[in-house]
């Protein structure tokens, strides 16, 4: 039964003082390195031990320094949860206030932008910094709904001693993350927060339908935008000869006239009027719309002038937003990665002789017969990187250079991934700090994870490098299978 963990549902049914010292005996149990009676929650138990790689000292207070007015009301102004506020807060504040909670809501930094609800449960947040400009990530105030919401993009509630920092054992909290329905992008989170006393197990639901809500009328909002530069861009495509198309400033495609539709062109974030290279279309000529751009693609580009891709860089450095640039004569431009592509692109970044479907999906689901949500995925990744992708198998094409930006640290690279080839690198010796792996095109073998008795690559003590796997001595374990080989390794502090 121990290795049960809780259920806050069961929990609120047990006298409250009974269920209170057991979820302090679970958790200093837990941060004490001993078996607790029962098992903490899996994403709590996840985030204490984020805590405590992160030093952080579970007596200390919340309190945190507060944004300037001046640069609240600009986060306030900017932030496109502005645009769905009024269904955020008119759907939750009155059940809030009711039941002596608060609504908060914040940016994706975890600064609070507008909080309303009990002005009783209000003043008590103020003795706690749950207040306008704070910070609540869990690096400020360790684990919480807002925090780890945010570090686990998902739905999460924290009751009473599940919180980490001992300040906040007589809150409960639920919290949702918010993303922005045109590109992905993580907006923020909303929270309902109040005394732990007020704990009921379907806020967490109610939370969760909130910020879904809140999503879907920025898609409706957004479908409208489309909708009229449509209008605008139909008259103009009549009298356009071969290939063009009308998007948005998201990418989303209202209008296309001489190739295939496709729902939406990733557009670097350089974008702009005058001759452009495309990676999915090479050279275009783009001219400003009202809502969006005009691309007409060049039938007969100057080969000199298209720029083949020549470099990748995956940037895998920071714990919540991975991204991948390409360059190349003609210029460069970045997207961001969900998690989901960040894994699929850095197991084929080590391993650029390639992957099949099969051996893709035993990487990143450790299930070789996931083919078909692997094949689903890579054609998304590929829809955005036609230019530097092949398959069959899937690989970086052999004349781009590529690079991969890791964490300083090898356990925070995709820290919440669970795929068996970032868990086997996080499992190699810590490199130097600030280091990147190139990886370019020479033979060598690289790095595996089922090999026990392989050896893993060195780290000299006197060289500021990550570990160098070349065609001269390159031994250790492969990500699926001992002794396949790939391109070298090698490392170069960070710029």
């Amino acid at each position: 039964m121990k290795d049960i963990p809780l259920d806050l549902a069961r929990l609120s049914t047990v006298d409250g003082a009974q269920a209170t010292r057991l979820l302090h005996r679970v958790r200093e149990a837990a941060l004490a390195g001993e078996r607790p009676p029962v098992a903490p929650r899996p994403v709590i138990d996840a985030s204490w031990r984020r805590m405590s790689r992160m030093g952080l000292d579970p007596d200390r207070t919340t309190r945190t320094v507060l944004l300037e007015r001046d640069e609240l009301e600009h986060r306030r102004r900017t932030s496109v949860l502005g645009e769905a506020l009024r269904t955020l807060v008119d759907s939750l504040t009155d059940v809030a206030d009711a039941s002596l909670q608060i609504t908060v809501v914040t940016d994706d930094e975890g600064r609070v932008l507008w909080r309303d609800g009990s002005p009783s449960v209000l003043r008590q947040a103020g003795g706690i910094w749950l207040e306008e400009g704070a910070t609540w990530t869990e690096g400020a105030t360790g684990t919480n709904a807002i925090g780890t919401a945010l570090a686990v993009r998902r739905p999460v509630r924290v009751h009473s001693a599940e919180h980490f920092v001992r300040t906040l054992h007589s809150w409960t909290c639920a919290a949702a993350p918010v993303h922005d329905p045109r590109d992905g992008r993580l907006l923020g989170v909303v929270d309902v927060s109040g005394p732990a006393a007020g704990f009921h197990p379907a806020t967490l639901a109610l939370v969760r339908s909130v910020a879904r809500l809140a999503e879907s009328d920025m898609r409706e909002r957004h479908r409208g935008n489309v909708e009229r530069l449509r209008s605008v861009a139909a008259p103009i495509m009549c009298r356009i000869g071969g290939r063009a198309l009308a998007v948005d400033s998201y990418g989303w495609t209202a209008a296309v006239t001489g190739m295939p539709p496709v729902d939406r062109l990733p557009l670097p974030k350089s974008f702009g009027a005058g001759r452009v290279w495309h990676p999915s279309l090479g050279m275009c000529a783009v001219e400003p719309l009202p809502g969006g751009w005009l691309i007409q693609v060049a039938d007969d580009p100057d080969p000199a002038s298209a720029g083949a891709v020549s470099r990748v860089v995956l940037d895998l450095s920071r714990p919540r937003r991975w991204s991948v640039a390409v360059s190349g004569a003609a210029g460069s431009w970045v997207q961001e990665l969900t998690p989901r592509h960040a894994e699929l692109l850095y197991v084929l970044a080590v391993r650029r002789d390639g992957r099949s479907a099969a051996e893709l999906a035993a990487d990143v689901f450790g299930d070789a017969t996931r083919t078909v949500t692997v094949r689903a995925e890579m054609s998304r990744v590929r829809r955005h990187l036609s230019g530097v992708l092949a398959h069959r198998p899937y690989r970086f094409r052999e004349e781009v250079e590529v690079e991969v930006v890791t964490p300083e640290d090898p356990e925070e690279l995709l820290p919440h991934s669970t795929a068996p080839a970032v868990l086997s690198t996080r499992s190699l010796p810590r490199p130097p700090l600030g280091t990147t792996l190139a990886l370019t095109t020479p033979a060598a073998t690289i790095p595996a994870l089922t090999t026990p008795a392989a050896t893993t690559p060195s780290l000299s003590p006197s060289a500021a490098t990550t570990p160098s796997l070349s065609t001269q001595a390159a031994t250790g374990p492969a990500l699926t299978t001992p002794a396949v080989t790939g391109p070298g390794v090698t490392a170069r502090p960070l710029a």
